[in-house]
C-alpha cells in the first residue's frame, strides 16, 4: 500500500543501455564513473531504480504491480536504435506485430493481426489520443514529438477500455515526455541530432539505385526560475520511396503486383511546452502545442492514397497535475488530401481523400486512498468530433459526441494479495446503447518482486466515420482472358460502389490472462503470459452484392448468363456491384509471451522474448465467408539482443524473427496472400567524446539485406546505414 502511493509522486532516472527492451528495471550507471576493466569496482552488484509506470491505471505504480502485461521502451534505447520509425522500434516487445507497408505507413497492433489500418490499438502522447477516428487508425509520423525529448514509451499488451476507453481493444502505446525542467536538469537543456545514410533498392527482377534519408532533430529546454520552464523542439525526416515488389502475388488467382508510382516520405515537426510550477501547492500547470506534416502513402482497403505534403495535424493542450489528479484539454486538428493510385471515379479521375476533421477533448481523473486496503481510480473524458470528408458527405452526420466514465478499486487483501476491480461507461452519438467495459484483476505476491496474475476485460473499438458514412463509386478492373480470350474483353472496367452503415455495432473483445513478472536478484525481469481473445461483431468491409445474370454490370460484352459461370470458376470470377461494412461473427485469439530482460554486468544488458499466436479461430461467420476474409497473424515471433557501455564506447545487437502471416484487406480476395517469414539483424555502434557532449553513431538495419516483405501488399525493405551526430550542451 505504502508503495503504491508513494510512487504517485516518484520521479525516475534511467540508465543510458542502448537496447534496454521492455520490462526489466534498468541499471543505474548513467550518472557513475566510467571504469576500467582493471577497476577493483568492475564486479561490483548493479544497483536498480525501480522502473514506474502510469499507462496501465492512470497512475503511477511500479512495473511488478502493475494489473496488466506492460513493456517499457526507454529514451536510452530509442536514442541509441538503428530504428528511424516507431514500428522498427517497438518490434522486439513480444506480442507486438508491426507491418511497415510504405516509406511512411507503419501499422502497430498488440495480440492480433494487424493490417494496412490498424484500428484496435490506441496510442497517446502524455495521454492525449493521436488515434484518428474519422478513419480508425494512428498516423505515427504525425506525433508531433522530438525523439530525444521522450522519458519512456510504455505499451499495454491487451484490452485497456476500463480505463481509456473506446478503440483501446487490443493495447495501448502512451509517448510519455520529459518535462522541460527535467531536460534543463540532467544537462541535455539543448540537445541537436543529425542523421544521413542510405538503403539498398535492389531487389528481385528490378535494377534500382540506392535510396537515401535524412533527418534533423533539435530541442532547447530552460528552467526560467524555480516556478517557469519552457522547451521547443523542431524536426524533420525524410526518406526515399522503398523498392515495390514485382512479379505475381502468391496466391490462386496469380495476380501481376499492380504498378503505380511509389513515394518517399517528409515530416516536419514542431512543437512548444510551457509548465508552471504552482508556489506551496505541488501542482503543474502545463500549456503545449505543434504541429507535424506527413507526404507519402497510406493503403487502405480501396488501395494506396498518396498523401500531400501539405497534410499536417496540429494540436493544443492544456493541463493541471498534482499526484494521480490530472485535469485537461486538448484539440487535434487534421487538415490534409490525397489521391489515390490505383482506384478511380467513373469519371476517370483518381479518387480523393480530403479531410478536415477537429476533435476537442476535456479530461479529469484522480486517485485517492481509502483507510489502508483501498486505493480506488476515478475520472472521465468528454469528447467532440467534426468531419468534413470527401469520401463521406453525409449531410447532418458531420459531428459525433462521446463520453465516459470510470472507476478501479486495487483491494489489498493483506500481504500477499491484491484485488483490482472496476469498469468504465461509454456513451457515443453513433452507437444506440452504451458500452460497458469491466476489468478484474487478481494478483498473488508472495514476495515485493513477485507477481502473479489472473484477469479478465472487456474492451471495445467504436465504429469509425467512414465505417458509418463512406459514399463514393470506384471503377474496378477484371481480367476476363482465361475464359473469353478476346484482347477486346480484357481488361473489363466496371462500377464498384462503397457505402457505409450507419447500424454498426461496436466491436467488443473478451479477454482472458493468466501472467507472471518478477525481478530476479535485482538484475533481470521475467515475464510471463498466456492469453485467451474473443472478439465478436468485428467491423469488416465486404461486398454485399455482386452482378449476375439479372444485373449484368454496365457495358457487360457478354450474354448475362456467362457470369453465372463465371462464379463457379476455379479460381472464381465475381464481380461485386457493392462493399459496405458489416460486423461479422466472432473471432477467437489465443497465444503466449515468455521475456527475460537484465543486466549480465555494469556494461552489459541483454534480453530475449518469444511469441506464440495460435491460428485464429471463427464462429458464425455469413455464409460464403471463412477464414480467408480476415488477416492471420505470424505464429512465431522471436526477438533477441543486447547493448553495451563502457568507457566512450557504445553499441547494441538485436535479432527479430517474424514467421508468415496472411494479408486480405487490400483491394479484394485477388490481392490476399501471404508474407514469407524473415529475420532482421540490426546493429549500432558509438563513441562518445568531449565529455559525453557528442555522440557519434553508425547504424545498420537488415544487416543481412533480406528482401523482407511485411505486408502481402507492401513495399521491400533491405538493408540501411545510417550515421548520426547527437550534441548536447
Amino acid at each position: 500500500m505504502i508503495v503504491r502511493l508513494a510512487a504517485a509522486g516518484l520521479m525516475v532516472t534511467f540508465a543510458a543501455p542502448a537496447f534496454a527492451q521492455g520490462t526489466a528495471a534498468q541499471p543505474s550507471t548513467q550518472q557513475q564513473p566510467q571504469t576500467t576493466q582493471s577497476d577493483p569496482n568492475a564486479s561490483q552488484d548493479v544497483t536498480y531504480e525501480e522502473q514506474v509506470v502510469v499507462t496501465a491505471s492512470k497512475s503511477q505504480e511500479q512495473l511488478v504491480n502493475a494489473p496488466a502485461a506492460v513493456s517499457i521502451v526507454t529514451t536510452e534505447t530509442i536514442q541509441n536504435s538503428p530504428a528511424t520509425n516507431i514500428g522498427d522500434l517497438l518490434r522486439a516487445v513480444p506480442g507486438v506485430n508491426v507491418s511497415q507497408v510504405s516509406a511512411r505507413d507503419v501499422n502497430i497492433t498488440t495480440r492480433g493481426a494487424t493490417s494496412t489500418l490498424s484500428t484496435s490499438q490506441l496510442a497517446l502522447v502524455d495521454g492525449r489520443s493521436v488515434y484518428l477516428d474519422f478513419f480508425g487508425m494512428v498516423m505515427w509520423d504525425l506525433v508531433p514529438t522530438n525523439p530525444d525529448e521522450i522519458r519512456q514509451i510504455e505499451v499495454i499488451r491487451g484490452p485497456a477500455s476500463a480505463i481509456w476507453g473506446a478503440n483501446a481493444m487490443s493495447g495501448v502505446v502512451n509517448v510519455i515526455t520529459r518535462s522541460p525542467r527535467e531536460l534543463a536538469g540532467q544537462g541535455k537543456g539543448t540537445s541537436l541530432t543529425i542523421g544521413a545514410g542510405s538503403f539498398n533498392r535492389n531487389v528481385t527482377g528490378r535494377d534500382m539505385d540506392a535510396g537515401s534519408l535524412f533527418y534533423v532533430n533539435g530541442a532547447h529546454a530552460e528552467a526560467v526560475n524555480d516556478r517557469w520552464s519552457f522547451k521547443v523542439g523542431a524536426g524533420y525526416f525524410t526518406q526515399d520511396p522503398l523498392p515495390r515488389p514485382t512479379g505475381i502475388l502468391p496466391n490462386i488467382f496469380r495476380t501481376p503486383y499492380p504498378s503505380f508510382t511509389n513515394e518517399g516520405t517528409k515530416q516536419p515537426k514542431f512543437d512548444g511546452r510551457v509548465d508552471y510550477d504552482i508556489a506551496g501547492n505541488g501542482g503543474t500547470v502545463t500549456v503545449e502545442g505543434g504541429v507535424a506534416g506527413t507526404q507519402g502513402l497510406i493503403h487502405t482497403g480501396v488501395g494506396p492514397f498518396n498523401i500531400s505534403s501539405d497534410s499536417r495535424l496540429g494540436y493544443f493542450m492544456t493541463r493541471y497535475q498534482k499526484g494521480g489528479r490530472r485535469v485537461a484539454f486538448f484539440t487535434n486538428l487534421l487538415d490534409g488530401n490525397a489521391s489515390n493510385l490505383l482506384a478511380f471515379l467513373p469519371t476517370g479521375k483518381p479518387l480523393p481523400l480530403d479531410f478536415n476533421t477537429k476533435t476537442f477533448d476535456v479530461e479529469a481523473n484522480d486517485v485517492t486512498a481509502i483507510g489502508t486496503a483501498h486505493v480506488l481510480s476515478y475520472g472521465g473524458n468528454f469528447r467532440h468530433n467534426t468531419f468534413d470528408i470527401s469520401l463521406a458527405p453525409a449531410p447532418g452526420e458531420d459531428t459525433r459526441n462521446e463520453g465516459g466514465a470510470y472507476l478501479q478499486d486495487e483491494i489489498f487483501l493483506g500481504k500477499y494479495v491484491r484485488w483490482v476491480v472496476g469498469g468504465r461507461v461509454d456513451k457515443f452519438s453513433s452507437i444506440g446503447d452504451a458500452v460497458f467495459s469491466p476489468r478484474t484483476t487478481f494478483m498473488i505476491k508472495p514476495a515485493a518482486d513477485h507477481t502473479f496474475r489472473v484477469s479478465f476485460n472487456r474492451a471495445f473499438r467504436a465504429p469509425s466515420f467512414i465505417n458509418n458514412h463512406i459514399s463514393t463509386t470506384i471503377l474496378n478492373q477484371v481480367d476476363l482472358s482465361r475464359v473469353a480470350p478476346l484482347p477486346s474483353l480484357s481488361p473489363f472496367t466496371f462500377p464498384i460502389g462503397a457505402i457505409g452503415n450507419p447500424d454498426l455495432k461496436q466491436e467488443t473483445m473478451t479477454a482472458y490472462e493468466v501472467g507472471y513478472t518478477g525481478i530476479i536478484r535485482k538484475r533481470a525481469t521475467v515475464t510471463a503470459a498466456a492469453y485467451w481473445n474473443t472478439t465478436k461483431d468485428g467491423i469488416y468491409f465486404t461486398p454485399n452484392a455482386v452482378y449476375g445474370p439479372l444485373n449484368p454490370p454496365p457495358g457487360w460484352p457478354l450474354p448475362p448468363a456467362v457470369l453465372a459461370l463465371l462464379a463457379v470458376n476455379n479460381p472464381p470470377v465475381i464481380l461485386p456491384s457493392r462493399f459496405t461494412y458489416l460486423n461479422l461473427g466472432n473471432i477467437k485469439d489465443k497465444g503466449i509471451e515468455l521475456g527475460v530482460d537484465g543486466a549480465v554486468n555494469r556494461y552489459l544488458n541483454a534480453f530475449t522474448n518469444y511469441s506464440y499466436q495460435w491460428m485464429p479461430e471463427i464462429a458464425d461467420f455469413p455464409a460464403g465467408t471463412g477464414i480467408a476474409d480476415i488477416n492471420w497473424p505470424a505464429k512465431n515471433r522471436f526477438n533477441a539482443g543486447f547493448d553495451f557501455s563502457y568507457q566512450r564506447l557504445l553499441g547494441n545487437l538485436t535479432v527479430n524473427h517474424t514467421d508468415s502471416a496472411y494479408w486480405q484487406d487490400v483491394l479484394d480476395a485477388r490481392f490476399a496472400g501471404s508474407t514469407k517469414p524473415y529475420t532482421i539483424v540490426n546493429t549500432g555502434i558509438g563513441v562518445r567524446w568531449a565529455r559525453d557532449k557528442v555522440v557519434t553513431s553508425l547504424k545498420v538495419t537488415n544487416l543481412a539485406n533480406q528482401e523482407v516483405q511485411q505486408h502481402i501488399f507492401g513495399d521491400i525493405v533491405k538493408r540501411q546505414v545510417v550515421g548520426e551526430a547527437r550534441f548536447t550542451f
